[in-house]
């Protein structure tokens, strides 16, 4: 499915941010007013706060885009797939 969705502050009920049991990495679960929830990884939450202080500190930037792709050449302990920005 193909669809755009956006979150207003009201339609999240609640954050929970943890590293779960048994996991090296955190997990940020929103629980949104309908009850139903998103998870994201680690690496998901850190580009979207990357994106965000790149433009809250940058007078003059007003958008970051991030792709995801699989790298061939990467630091010791990250994932193939990435968000890299364009």
């Amino acid at each position: 499915m193909n669809y755009a969705v956006v979150l207003r502050n009201e339609d999240v009920s609640r954050i929970v941010a943890e590293v779960p049991e048994e996991h090296q990495h955190l997990r940020t679960t929103l629980t949104l007013a309908d009850g139903s929830t998103i998870t994201m990884q680690e690496a998901t939450v850190a580009a979207i706060v990357r994106a965000f202080i790149s433009i809250k500190t940058d007078p003059i930037r007003t958008k970051v885009v991030m792709n995801g792709r699989a790298m061939d050449v990467r630091k010791a302990g990250f994932a193939v797939w990435q968000l890299v920005e364009e």
